[in-house]
């Protein structure tokens, strides 16, 4: 009976990925400025949205926000990046999002910068 209700604690079903709510990406001195809203139910230190990061269409991380702490009381939220280099020719990158404890989530949203 103990192995049953660990298992079900450690069931991907219950993990939530933050949700991208919006994206604003401008061009900034040769580089990109991205402002990111996420929503997540964070529970505290033990379950929080704990970052994104811009990646092109093949996954290559081009820049990332770390997020330092839980965001309990603020939901949604939003954090900005600055200084994030677009390779000449790319029309569209992706944001990735991470939890605490899961990590990266497979999941992308894609921004369209034209």
């Amino acid at each position: 009976m103990r192995w049953l209700a660990l298992t079900l604690l450690a069931s991907p079903a219950l993990a939530n990925p933050p949700v991208v709510e919006a994206v604003s990406a401008t061009p900034a001195g040769g580089a990109w400025r991205f402002e990111v809203t996420l929503s997540h139910p964070d529970t505290g230190w033990d379950d929080y949205a704990n970052g994104w990061r811009v990646v092109n269409e093949v996954g290559t991380v081009l820049g990332t926000r770390e997020l330092l702490h839980p965001h309990v009381e603020e939901q949604p939220f939003t954090r900005s990046l600055s200084g994030v280099k677009i390779p000449q020719g790319v029309t569209r990158v992706w944001i990735q999002t991470s939890t605490k404890p899961e990590g990266w989530w497979d999941g992308r949203t894609e921004v369209n910068l034209r």
